[in-house]
């Protein structure tokens, strides 16, 4: 039966067909089939593959381990006896304590939920009582390699034992511990007549390729509401990302609230793209956003993009307009570059240390990013001056300003790479050799709302498409001609000019989330397109159990229905 779309919105006709595309995925054609593309298998063979019988063994996870040694006997088995144990330790351990009670409650809540156990919390003086289960441990003596987010897991018949060095590496190990159980322990309910729930026996020596793996999440071209956020940094912590950037200002949206700075929020914030209504974060809002990242390990990055981007800005406050760039408001479009604060002027400049102040105030982590990008209205020197001066700014609030490449004249110590057009990366290797530290995202690599291929119903292609072979097959350290420890990490951005519901954030996201996180995990060495796409393939299990859409890509050897 022929849709007809005449006379309907543009974000109602998009709807009607990812609708129709899903259907079709739910009765088993797979959202790449239903779409009919034809040129998405560019990176390898797909295929259908089985999923291997018995417990999931090491070498299936997804970001690869360091080390795995594979044990021998019949595993660790989840009973009604098994308890999750903290472990007390020196002095200076048992300050943490209750870090450590926290992650392993958070362990034991996301697996009773699945299994129906139920694991209470126990601590050292439960194992004279024979109490069997998992167990929790810092343990400064672990290699100083381990550093702050390794850990140490060992499973045999008598129980599951995570060791790190911090609360932080404890964490990564229980989401280790989490993909060696069946998938359906990512269900948010009880599963009748359950699998059994077996930890293979098994010892991993895990820690991270690179400090900063995060990923950017656009609230600005479309609003999501603090859950909505929550659910985005539930599926970044499954895959071991520890950096959540939030795009708060463009052209189209202002989103966080700066109290000496009313008419952002009751002015810039009204609209998004397609003129459906906007939103925005009160301090409240922002901080338990922040305190949900925190207890999963990740630091919210927040972005004010100056001077461009600026349209809603220039809204709320038209004596910033001196380009006199600013269009007509409520601006609903997904054009760019063309509006520009005043590059210089006592009142810009009041109006950016009242933001960043506010920003720094409710932000705990040490990075306020500053934007720059796809400035036209001004000369290079206007430019390059107000960026230092914004970076001075962002320092003096006790924060380390990130920029995106753009701003390398500035003088931005810390550098997002994600366009190489026009010379733009020379500027951006000269900072690296003045000793900047660059965060890798380039545009046709790592930006998750680039099509699949163009006939995908959506996202956008003007950095080309990017397949999972793409998004996985490069390596950070060598893309760019950098000076040696340059890179600090890699961050894949989700840009949302098509994209409005939770749903279609997780199609753009399963599967290359996965691939750029073992990208900024895993070692060098162990990269291996052929091994890597037979590991994601077992996690469809997973996201179907936890209720997450992901698209079917023919590259990936998903196991038949």
């Amino acid at each position: 039966m022929p849709i007809r779309t005449a006379g309907l919105s543009a974000r109602t006709r998009r709807v009607l067909v990812l609708a129709v595309v899903l259907l079709l995925a739910a009765v088993g054609f797979g959202v790449q089939r239903a779409i009919g593309g034809e040129d998405a298998d560019q990176g390898g063979p797909g295929g259908t593959g089985a999923v291997p019988a018995g417990p999931r063994t090491a070498d299936r996870i997804v970001p690869v381990p360091h080390s795995v040694t594979a044990g021998s006997g019949p595993g660790y088995r989840l009973t009604e006896r098994t308890v999750v144990r903290t472990v007390a330790g020196t002095e200076a351990v048992e300050r943490q304590a209750g870090e450590v009670r926290r992650v392993a409650e958070q362990l034991a809540e996301a697996l009773r939920r699945p299994t129906g156990l139920p694991l209470p919390l126990a601590d050292e003086a439960s194992a004279a009582a024979g109490a069997e289960g998992i167990s929790l441990l810092l343990d400064p003596a672990l290699p100083e390699e381990t550093g702050t987010e390794g850990y140490r897991l060992t499973a045999d018949a008598t129980g599951v034992r995570i060791t790190a060095r911090t609360p932080e590496g404890l964490f990564r190990g229980t989401q280790t511990l989490r993909q060696l159980l069946p998938p359906q322990i990512e269900s948010p309910r009880a599963v009748t007549g359950g699998p059994d729930w077996t930890v293979a026996p098994v010892t991993v020596e895990d820690r991270p390729r690179y400090g900063y793996r995060g990923a950017m999440l656009d609230v600005t071209r479309h609003f999501f509401t603090p859950a909505e956020v929550k659910g985005f940094i539930d599926r970044l912590a499954l895959y071991k990302l520890n950096h959540l950037h939030l795009h708060l200002s463009d052209d189209q949206g202002w989103r966080i609230e700066v109290p000496s700075r009313p008419a952002l929020t009751t002015v810039g914030a009204v609209s998004e793209v397609d003129g459906t209504p906007g939103g925005f974060y009160t301090a409240a809002d922002y901080q338990e956003i922040v305190r949900y990242a925190q207890q999963r390990y990740l630091t919210v990055v927040p972005e004010i993009d100056l001077p461009g981007h600026s349209n809603a800005i220039l809204a709320s406050y038209p004596e910033l307009d001196c380009t006199r760039s600013a269009r007509p408001w409520p601006y609903t479009g997904i054009e760019v570059g063309f509006s520009t604060l005043c590059p210089t002027g006592d009142a810009v400049f009041s109006f950016t240390q009242d933001v960043i102040t506010e920003l720094a105030r409710i932000t705990p982590g040490p990075y306020l990013h500053i934007g720059g990008d796809e400035v036209k209205n001004i000369s290079p020197a206007e430019y390059a001056a107000f960026v230092k001066r914004v970076n001075d700014q962002v320092l003096a609030a006790g924060k380390t300003p990130v920029g995106w490449n753009q701003t390398a004249p500035g003088g931005v110590g810390v550098l997002q790479f994600w366009d190489g057009r026009s010379g733009r990366d020379a500027e951006l290797i000269e900072a690296a050799e003045r000793g900047a530290k660059v965060i890798m995202s380039p545009s046709g690599r790592t930006y998750l709302d680039m099509k699949y291929e163009r006939g995908y119903p959506l996202g956008l292609v003007w950095a080309g498409t990017i397949d999972v072979w793409t998004a996985y097959s490069w390596d950070p350290d060598t893309l760019l001609p950098l000076p040696g420890g340059s890179v600090l990490g890699v961050e894949a951005p989700l840009w949302t000019e098509t994209l409005d519901t939770p749903e279609e954030l997780d199609l753009m996201l399963l599967p290359r989330l996965p691939a750029l996180a073992e990208l900024g995990w895993s070692s060098k060495e162990s990269h291996s397109w052929d091994r890597f796409k037979s590991r994601l393939a077992e996690e469809g299990a997973r996201w179907e159990a936890a209720g997450y859409r992901y698209e079917k890509r023919q590259e990936v050897p998903w196991p038949a229905p």
